[in-house]
């Protein structure tokens, strides 16, 4: 059984076979008040439950941290106000159902979800159909919504840290605002701020990133050039987050939640961002990082990407050849679950591999 957990409902299902084989069940959080809250969290599990096709063997979900996730422990919580001092959500569940429980943070399940069963192999699939022989075993992810939310997936297992806090991305500078933290430039409210700010609006009077999506395309009518505006300053201030992450998990990087339906408008930036540079003392660059980046949604850079590079090359002394590709590479693109759909599947993914 598994539950998507938002600041204002909680939406409840179960999971076999990587399908949901249940109705979503809807809850309200009440998030500042911790004894409805918890209250509806049981009600939620108890609904699902009732609807199983067989009995349900664990609980394995997404909530909002700071937390001890392996402990099952929720801290102090921004959107659910009623958790304080520390609240042992995932023990209380394994007592009133029976069952082992286990609580993750949603960047990290839904890397894991697409590292599983989505964007890593579609992309190892399309390098097999292109008679590639490079595969990609590491995978980085970020979330862009509400928050600026991040996961690592090494060699298929999820990394989480020794204090459940790796892949914390919200916390990397703002490229473009130093004096604050990477979220405030790279999520909903900053897509927001920033067409305020371009178009003359008080931020209030701003619309929802949705609608300005559709305005920096053209579909209705508004400031053409603070929506596009907007969102090239979000993928510049992704992108130099995710160069900062990549630089040390070297691997491929998918970007989903709420706003990244709006890659065409920001994903150009965010891979400009990873292919930039710096300058040294002496006034000459060098690259950002050591790997070409490619968007994956591009259909030219796709197929640049795809291509197998190898040539042969002399071993010194002696009669043998073998293949060399001088051109690392790193792929960048878009969910191919849907974030949700993603966080489901890394849960009970999570859970059957503790499970056995």
């Amino acid at each position: 059984m598994t539950l998507d957990a938002g600041g204002t409902n909680f939406r409840f299902s179960a999971i076999r076979g990587n399908q949901v084989v249940t109705e979503t069940v809807a809850m309200p959080s009440n998030g500042d008040n911790l004894e409805k809250c918890l209250a509806n969290i049981v009600e939620g599990f108890n609904r699902v439950k009732a609807r199983c096709p067989a009995p349900p063997v664990a609980i394995s979900f997404a909530f909002p941290g700071p937390a001890d996730y392996p402990a099952g422990i929720i801290g102090d919580l921004g959107n659910l106000p009623g958790f304080r001092g520390g609240i042992a959500l995932g023990p209380m569940l394994e007592e009133t159902f029976g069952i082992p429980t286990y609580i993750n943070n949603d960047g990290d399940l839904f890397v894991y979800g697409e590292a599983i069963a989505g964007f890593l192999p579609y992309v190892n699939g399309l390098l097999e159909q292109a008679g590639s022989p490079k595969r990609y075993h590491n995978l980085f992810g970020v979330t862009l919504g509400t928050g600026f939310g991040g996961g690592i997936v090494r060699n298929g297992e999820l990394f989480t840290g020794d204090n459940s806090m790796a892949g914390e991305v919200w916390l990397l500078r703002n490229k473009l605002a130093p004096q604050m933290n990477a979220e405030e430039g790279a999520c909903i409210r900053a897509v927001r701020r920033v067409y305020a700010e371009k178009a003359g609006l008080a931020f209030d009077e701003a619309p929802e990133p949705k609608v300005i999506f559709d305005i920096g395309t053209g579909k209705l009518p508004g400031d053409g050039k603070a929506a596009v505006e907007a969102f090239r300053q979000l993928g510049e201030v992704a992108g130099d987050a995710m160069a900062n992450a990549l630089t040390l998990v070297d691997g491929l990087a998918v970007v989903g939640g709420g706003v990244s339906g709006a890659w065409p408008l920001f994903l150009p930036s965010l891979v400009a961002e990873l292919n930039g540079d710096y300058t040294g003392p002496n006034g000459g660059r060098f690259r950002r990082l050591g790997s070409v980046a490619y968007n994956l949604e591009d259909p030219g850079q796709l197929e640049k990407f795809l291509k197998d590079g190898a040539r042969e090359i002399a071993v010194p002394g002696t009669s043998r050849k073998i293949k060399y590709d001088p051109l690392p590479r790193l792929g960048v693109g878009v969910s191919r679950l849907g974030t949700s759909e993603a966080v489901a599947i890394g849960a009970y993914a999570f859970a059957l591999k503790k499970l056995s």
